[in-house]
């Protein structure tokens, strides 16, 4: 008589759907990497999943106002709160800063991580097109991938010269990957259950693949 095998379900990956960016390249590429997603802005479904993605797309301010308008702020600092996974990608990941700064505007972030987004600094904006990450040390994000993978960028703000003082709070300093385009600036962090990368994994290929595998394999 043969053994039970029992077999790991897959992980429940919520792509936050507040109406600023591609959830479908987004889905597909989760599921590529062995996930089982599901396209929501429904409060309870994005609390309860094992992960939840948030992607951005468009302006910083107006990014941060459709988010607040679905709930998503509250979505993602009550999850953080509890240890439970939040990744952002693009304007996602930069929301996730104290402030942003677009055309002389500065509008509140959710301050997750101090710093500011502003303007990059670089002979040809937006930097749009494949670049290399230097990766943090002993990061997870992109463990298995070469240093000179490649991966899609698509934007005119970054955060640069961005130095974490977590001072007398006990709170560990993130895992910060950089990249260059006229000036270095943050390419992805990993910091505890919050993740996110400046770039678009769902557009960059087998690299993209495998950083959201590596992800997913976490939750």
């Amino acid at each position: 008589m043969g053994g039970l095998v029992v077999t790991d379900p897959k992980k429940k990956v919520v792509v936050f759907d507040y109406g600023f960016g591609n959830v479908r390249s987004a889905e597909r590429a989760l599921v590529r990497a062995g996930a089982d997603v599901e396209i929501t802005g429904d409060y309870d479904r994005a609390m309860n999943a094992d992960g939840l993605l948030v992607p951005g797309v468009g302006a910083f301010a107006a990014c941060m106002r459709g988010l607040t308008e679905a709930r998503g702020d509250w979505v993602v600092g009550r999850r953080l709160a509890g240890g439970r996974p939040v990744m952002g990608i693009c304007v996602g990941m930069q929301i996730l800063f104290a402030r942003g700064i677009e055309h002389g505007v500065e509008a509140a972030g959710l301050d997750e991580w101090p710093g500011t987004v502003g303007p990059l600094r670089a002979p040809v904006v937006p930097h749009m097109g494949w670049n290399t990450v230097e990766p943090a040390e002993n990061s997870q994000l992109f463990a298995g991938l070469d240093r000179d993978s490649r991966y899609y960028f698509v934007h005119s703000y970054a955060v640069g010269d961005w130095e974490f003082e977590a001072g007398n709070t006990g709170i560990r300093a993130p895992k910060v990957s950089w990249s260059t385009h006229g000036e270095p600036f943050v390419a992805a962090v990993e910091n505890g259950p919050l993740w996110a990368t400046q770039f678009h994994p769902e557009k960059s290929g087998d690299a993209g693949a495998q950083l959201l595998r590596n992800w997913v394999g976490t939750l």
